[in-house]
């Protein structure tokens, strides 16, 4: 590798930059993927890098993706919590790439839960508004 100049360390530095601003700091929609063992051995990884991807793709910057452990969910692993204003905390399983891409549109963009998908969620009847 060539030396680098400062302006190719400035550019290095906006890009992970950005990559951290994905993960840290306050948002207004979380997404939170386990990482566990069990979880990346089903393919967290993939479905982790799928949400991210596809949130670049649309430019959106009110959301955080972040990394937790084991949410006990084995059996339906990857498995993925979102926390969104206004929408109970929804727990979805088996999110492969596919899947993940798919609570970005249904559930992000257009606010309605993918049935198919999820596994746990507050009754609306004990949602205090």
């Amino acid at each position: 590798m060539g030396k680098l100049t400062l302006d190719d360390l400035r550019k290095m530095r906006e890009s992970l930059k950005n990559e951290m601003d994905k993960r840290d700091g306050e948002k207004d929609i979380r997404i939170v993927v386990g990482m566990g063992t069990c979880g990346i051995a089903a393919g967290a990884k993939k479905t982790l890098e799928a949400f991210i991807e596809d949130l670049d793709k649309r430019s959106l910057k009110n959301v955080s993706v972040k990394q937790t452990g084991c949410m006990g969910n084995c059996n339906v692993e990857p498995t993925v919590e979102v926390f969104m204003p206004e929408m109970p905390a929804t727990l979805y399983g088996n999110v492969s790439a596919d899947v993940a891409r798919k609570i970005v549109q249904k559930h992000i963009l257009e606010r309605t839960l993918l049935n198919d998908h999820i596994q746990d969620k507050p009754s609306i009847d004990i949602v205090k508004h």
